[in-house]
């Protein structure tokens, strides 16, 4: 029930009329024409003090600390004036709501904390990153400005160095505008109907020499076969597929092996790409995909990894509306696996 500061006093009043009277009847010698004087003033006076005091001491506060609420603008205070003013306790629901208020912007803190944690991780990450190829190109010119350019070989090969560190400034700017498009939107996925067995063995044909490097083997399962159309982005897809193989070259045995397991899960297409390497410990496993982590910093770099890639994947798949899973054991090798619609029943071999 909704009580107004007024009806609040006079049911006050009423008691407190009803309790003078009543004392009022004992007492002898006192006449009704007396006990209705005495009833008059007794309910006038309590209830004009009462509702002086709750109006001017209670809702007035209440309603100015309302007010001063709304002034701030303060959007996640939503409770509406009317309710608070007929509340039996505006107080007390006043309290809870800027209560509920201030542990949402707590919440809201913690949050801003964390981002900017990670923004500052994220700056000194990419700067590091861009100024180790600069530096290096930097330094392999200056020495042929020096002189070095006089000797055809020296400078061939300083200038073929310069042009390597050239080449992996460009990758990570690449790979940071791709992330930064495909987290804001920019990039809109072009879903079609896909073969993922032909894009699986496009990549094994671009990733045969980097493989044959190491004497790992890129096997495809089931071995024979030939069509497995899913619905897709065919170059996001392609590309997500050649981060985690090559991942899985770099990572894994000499003469060792990577496999990308094609299977059927309800209407969808179970995508796994293992490989029998170095793994990864458990405390690594939760932060892989952030920007700029590497489990193994100067294997990453020796190789020439930006440490975007997982975080390029896990994004194209989320814009797929599906995610990634990844299972590791220490020297026995990494699995990833996520899952696409699958766009016709055709298993074929």
């Amino acid at each position: 029930m909704l009580l107004s500061p007024r009806w609040i006093s006079f049911l006050i009043a009423v008691l407190i009329t009803f309790i003078t009277v009543a004392f009022l009847n004992f007492v002898p010698d006192v006449s009704q024409p007396m006990l209705f004087v005495v009833g008059i003033s007794a309910f006038i006076s309590s209830f004009l003090l009462i509702y002086y005091i709750i109006d001017l001491l209670v809702f007035q506060e209440v309603n100015s600390i309302y007010l001063s609420l709304r002034k701030l603008k303060i959007k996640d205070f939503d409770i509406p004036r009317k309710s608070l003013i007929k509340s039996v306790n505006p107080l007390k629901k006043l309290n809870r709501e800027i209560s509920n208020y201030v542990s949402k912007k707590e919440e809201e803190i913690d949050t801003l904390r964390r981002m900017e944690t990670f923004r500052r991780e994220f700056i000194a990450d990419v700067s590091h990153d861009l100024k180790t190829p600069i530096f290096a190109a930097q330094g392999f010119i200056h020495t042929l400005l020096d002189g070095a350019i006089e000797d055809p070989e020296v400078s061939h090969k300083f200038l073929h160095k310069a042009a390597r560190s050239l080449d992996g400034l460009e990758m990570l700017v690449k790979d940071i505008l791709i992330l930064t498009q495909v987290e804001s939107g920019d990039i809109r996925m072009q879903i079609e109907k896909v073969n993922i067995v032909e894009v699986i063995r496009d990549i094994f044909d671009q990733l045969e020499d980097k493989a044959g490097k190491r004497h790992i083997a890129l096997v495809l399962k089931p071995k024979a076969i030939k069509s497995m159309k899913v619905r897709a982005d065919r170059t996001r897809i392609s590309q997500v597929l050649t981060n985690l193989i090559t991942n899985g070259i770099i990572y894994g045995k000499n003469e060792g092996k990577v496999t990308v397991e094609l299977s059927l899960e309800s209407r969808k297409v179970r995508i796994r790409v293992s490989d029998n390497g170095i793994g990864i410990a458990p405390e690594h496993l939760p932060r892989i995909f952030e920007r700029f982590y590497r489990v193994d910093k100067s294997r990453s770099r020796a190789v020439g990894g930006t440490g975007l890639g997982l975080a390029i994947v896990k994004h194209i798949l989320n814009a797929h509306n599906t995610s990634i899973d990844v299972t590791s054991k220490p020297d026995h090798g990494t699995t990833f696996s996520f899952t696409l619609p699958q766009a016709a029943e055709d298993f074929s071999s």
